[in-house]
């Protein structure tokens, strides 16, 4: 069941741990995922090739309409991590509250932080943390073609989506 794959933190830094005594590379990717599509899969499919076990943190609703408006989340958290928890390239799911993921990255210590081809190594908010442990930085996936917030923009000025 793939819900199994969705961890609290102490779970998630144990199973880590594990992985790390295994000799296996930790890849942690995030996001809001707020209205899945392609570009999610290909971002995740490309973070997990960079490693040996991927873990995916998903911001929590609050977060979310935080960061992205009162009228966002479109799905709510635990919906988003149960579909991405169902995808094959990912290893472990945690919903994160805050606005970044900064705080869980400096725990969770992953060998590679991957993040997608909207940001660039230089402007990657995380960075100094994930340089602090010697971990490094990836961008990965494909370009921003598939942005959630022009999707929805989109859906907003035509009623379907479509460029």
């Amino acid at each position: 069941m793939t819900i199994s794959k969705i961890l609290s933190l102490d779970r998630l830094l144990e199973a880590a741990a594990a992985q790390r005594a295994a000799g296996r590379q930790i890849v942690f990717a995030n996001g809001a995922f707020d209205l899945l599509h392609a570009g999610h899969v290909r971002y995740l499919e490309a973070a997990r090739a960079e490693g040996d076990w991927l873990v995916v943190g998903v911001n929590s609703d609050e977060s979310v309409r935080r960061t992205k408006g009162p009228a966002r989340p479109i799905v709510p958290e635990q919906e988003r991590a149960e579909i991405i928890s169902a995808l094959g390239c990912v290893d472990a799911v945690v919903v994160f509250g805050e606005d970044s993921p900064a705080d869980l990255i400096g725990r969770l210590r992953p060998d590679i932080h991957a993040k997608g081809t909207d940001y660039t190594a230089e402007n990657v908010p995380e960075r100094a943390v994930v340089a602090t442990y010697g971990g490094r930085t990836a961008i990965v996936g494909d370009p921003k073609d598939h942005a959630t917030t022009d999707l929805i923009e989109r859906i907003r000025e035509t009623g379907d989506g479509r460029r």
